[in-house]
């Protein structure tokens, strides 16, 4: 999962580009269904032995609450809202089943909020789920969150190295660890359940997700997912669940990594053979171990909706491997199946999940709607009971019903475990273990301490960029390194140990010194992202702006010895980097405890190795920016770096010098689709008026001073046509809910070519532009042009990208890819639009 997001029924594109998404994962295009369904073979799944079994003593409990609960209460348990969307008094009136926490959603809204401040909430949650004063219900509610590498919500929680990272140092042992201190900390601030862990296994490392995965490996990834479930709920056969515990989810459930071209919440094309094979091994490592929720995922399975597919759901996952807790959705990820909205789809709960996550305002139209669908029969009551006892079972087996409220718990409001010195140091050991040395020519690592050295690059000393996405807010931007205390960054603790071994160390941020040092240690890397805004169009690193390069080549041309630490995400195609660099270390996206980097790149006072490179590549490295999949296996596996590959001190290079600084021919792809006969993924068609917006999901839509309709112009309803009233300024937009890299178009023949046609007058304004977030887009008027159109008739025209690129637009977030903006009447008809990366027709002219 993680969870995200926002709503698509009411989305800007100012405020797409700025919004902080919750915790699981944020909505995409949906995917069109194939138009056959594949056979499946169920024998090809297990048939598990689940280590927590059902107790019939518990189960004639459930069965006694259930008898006496309304239809109204069981709905009520399977709805999640998000803080941002409910009071403590909607709690009282529904009595949600649980709610959860978002990426960047704080108590009281305050990125700052105690730890006193989470528990306050989740109390008074908690005693309005118990009040039966107005819904009747005693049952308690639970609070979700997305723990993902650390209780990374909360402001001096122990932020430990994202998946990727812990993947590269191959010890299930350390990652048990791991999830204990998370537990221990997540259950410090009163809540229950932990959206975790991530078992997505890459395929494509495109995928701006990539650093969720552990690897590439599917036997990594099982291995790591029993572990965590152990570390988060305790083990089946010992402390199960109890008061040091919190609930785990095993996500996202399933292929979630295999997505075509890398794409988030995309489509995942393979056999079912390949499904299970690959993409499923964390689910039979994490049930085998007892977690008790599992969370569907956004992306399709050959075309088909994970959150809508019931054969996966229900008859895979619940009856076939023997699942009996319950399955939660994604933000609002039900609203993609076909024919569903977020505040409208039985056809989820026909599928299998259990419990709907439905934040923003779209949870109470759901609630009542589904209400009345299992009244009109489109819901049986049956399947109803069915998710009611499974969320029952799991807060049962939770000892929800049992337990003191949250503020009375044996751990709350412990606030010297939220970033124990205990937790800190386990982290700091996760960051040694997780390096991986690419390069170390000479033998220049380990570095003398005593030394003079040059620290600087702009990941130096920036916890907030050494620990990535889902760190603080959803996407880990915003943050400065006061919001980390009690964390070091990679520069804090290469000073602190030179400086005690009698050395110098220099900071600089553009690579210039007061005195010439004996060697310079560069950090450098991706920055920050979460799930959607991290997809690329290829590997290559700093395409088009190579800043980070310039300063190593600056430094070796002064004959400067260079160890660059390279933070990222996942593998990428840094062939000039390396060679401008000495010594290479993929550091990953370490989190808090940057002080483990200096541990292991720094020799002791003494010369001896504090600590030798232990980590191992569990991604293969590409050999060209193009190579975007290449994983262990594959027939044509030719990597730069293969998986397993990582230096110890003292080994030879293995890289050969020069490596080819080439890139071949990136010309991504040739032409984008936006408009087709309909929006063409991931391209959703939005209508604007003054400051309100919404997304059309009708062939006839208005909002105030535009109007949307479907028209036939060669084959049904294969054009659309927009009338802006001229009462406010208004416009239609092709929109994606994540920025998009388009930069595969950034030569001087790409174009935006648009089929018009218009009827009537023209105003003497009409913007045609791209937009890249807040304040960020450029457009061209295209009133003349449209005023020397013949009326009536279509007429092509091309917009040169370049002419918007000279205006400010960064085709590296494309936010809407098409906006027609109007105050004017205007009557104005669409048959096709696209991208294309060379000129078709002369374009209008630059503005």
């Amino acid at each position: 999962m993680m969870t995200t997001r926002f709503t698509l029924t009411a989305l800007s594109l100012s405020f797409t580009a700025s919004m902080m998404l919750a915790g699981c994962s944020q909505p995409a295009p949906t995917e069109s269904a194939s138009s056959a369904a594949p056979a499946t073979d169920i024998t090809l799944w297990p048939q598990l032995n689940i280590p927590v079994a059902q107790d019939p003593a518990m189960e004639q409990a459930i069965s006694d609450v259930m008898a006496s609960m309304t239809l109204p209460q069981k709905i009520a348990q399977m709805i999640q809202p998000e803080i941002r969307d409910i009071t403590v008094e909607d709690m009282r009136k529904y009595g949600f089943g649980s709610y959860l926490n978002g990426g960047g959603a704080f108590p009281n809204d305050d990125k700052y909020a105690t730890p006193a401040d989470w528990i306050a909430l989740a109390e008074a949650m908690y005693q309005a789920s118990i009040d039966d004063s107005l819904d009747g219900s005693r049952i308690p509610t639970m609070w979700g969150t997305d723990a993902v590498h650390g209780h990374n919500n909360v402001i001096g929680a122990t932020i430990f190295p994202h998946n990727i990272g812990l993947g590269a140092a191959n010890n299930p042992v350390l990652i048990e660890h791991i999830a204990e201190a998370t537990a221990r900390e997540v259950m410090a601030t009163g809540i229950d359940w932990v959206f975790a862990p991530t078992v997505a296994v890459v395929r494509d490392d495109r995928w701006g997700r990539t650093y969720e995965g552990y690897s590439e490996d599917p036997d990594i990834v099982r291995s790591y997912a029993a572990a965590i479930v152990r570390g988060l709920q305790g083990a089946a056969d010992a402390d199960f669940l109890s008061d040091r515990r919190v609930i785990s989810t095993v996500k996202h459930f399933v292929g979630d990594g295999g997505t075509t071209g890398g794409v988030d919440q995309g489509n995942t094309q393979v056999s079912e053979e390949e499904l299970y094979r690959i993409h499923a091994q964390g689910y039979v490592g994490g049930l085998q171990a007892g977690a008790q929720t599992v969370m569907a995922s956004f992306n399709s399975w050959n075309g088909s909706k994970i959150h809508g597919d019931k054969y996966l759901l229900t008859d895979v996952l619940k009856n076939r491997m023997g699942f009996d807790g319950f399955i939660v959705g994604d933000w609002n990820g039900h609203g993609q199946i076909p024919g569903c909205t977020n505040d409208n789809c039985p056809q989820a709960a026909n599928a299998g999940l259990d419990v709907y996550m439905v934040p923003t305002a779209a949870w109470k139209p759901l609630y009542y709607n589904l209400i009345a669908q299992v009244e009109a029969g489109e819901i049986s009551m049956a399947r109803i009971d069915d998710a009611v006892r499974r969320v029952l079972r799991v807060k049962k087996r939770a000892g929800l019903f049992a337990k003191p409220s949250p503020a009375n718990r044996p751990l709350a409001g412990r606030t010297e475990l939220i970033g124990a010195a205990e937790h800190r140091a386990i982290a700091r050991d996760a960051v040694r273990q997780s390096l991986v040395l690419l390069k170390n020519q000479q033998n220049l690592l380990p570095l003398s301490p005593t030394q003079r050295i040059l620290v600087t690059g702009p990941g130096a000393d920036n916890i907030g960029q050494q620990s990535g996405g889902w760190t603080i807010s959803w996407q880990g931007t915003g943050n400065t390194n006061a919001d980390f205390p009690g964390g070091s960054s990679i520069y804090a603790g290469i000073e602190r140990q030179v400086t005690a071994a009698g050395g110098s160390v220099e900071l600089s941020a553009d690579g210039s010194f007061s005195q010439r040092p004996d060697v310079a240690i560069v950090v450098f890397g991706e920055e920050p992202y979460a799930e959607g805004n991290g997809d690329l169009d290829n590997l290559e690193y700093q395409r088009g702006h190579k800043t980070d390069l310039a300063l190593l080549q600056q430094l070796k041309a002064q004959g400067i010895p260079v160890v660059s630490l390279f933070i990222s995400g996942r593998p990428l195609w840094v062939n000039a980097e390396l060679n401008a660099s000495d010594a290479f270390v993929a550091v990953w996206l370490p989190g808090s405890e940057g002080e483990g980097v200096a541990d292991v790149i720094l020799a002791g006072a003494d010369g001896s190795v504090q600590y030798d490179f232990h980590g191992k590549l569990t991604f293969s490295w590409p050999a060209s920016p193009t190579q975007t999949a290449v994983n262990r296996g594959d027939s044509d596996y030719q990597p730069l770096l293969p998986y397993g590959f990582g230096l110890r001190y003292g080994q030879p290079e293995l890289l050969p010098s020069p490596l080819s600084e080439d890139s071949g021919e990136l010309t991504g792809p040739s032409e984008l689709v936006i408009f087709e006969r309909a929006p063409r993924s991931p391209w959703l068609l939005q209508l604007r008026s003054g400051n309100d917006s919404e997304m059309v999901t009708s062939s006839v839509q208005q909002l105030a001073a535009i109007s949307s309709r479907t028209f036939d112009n060669q084959v049904q309803e294969d054009a659309r046509r927009f009338v802006f009233d001229g009462s406010a300024a208004a416009a239609f937009s092709f929109i994606s809910p994540f920025p998009r890299d388009l930069r595969a178009f950034a030569g001087a023949d790409s174009q935006l070519a648009v089929q018009l046609k218009r009827r009537g007058p023209v105003p003497e304004r009409v913007l045609l532009g791209l937009e890249c977030g807040t304040d960020c887009k450029a457009s061209q008027n295209i009133a003349p042009a449209l005023t020397a159109m013949a009326e009536g008739e279509w007429q092509t025209l091309h917009i040169s990208l370049s002419c918007l690129q000279q205006q400010g637009l960064n085709l590296a977030q494309v936010f809407s890819v098409l906006t027609i903006e109007s105050s004017g009447v205007l009557n104005l008809s669409l048959a096709d639009a696209r991208i294309s990366s060379a000129a078709q027709s002369s374009a209008l002219a630059c503005q």
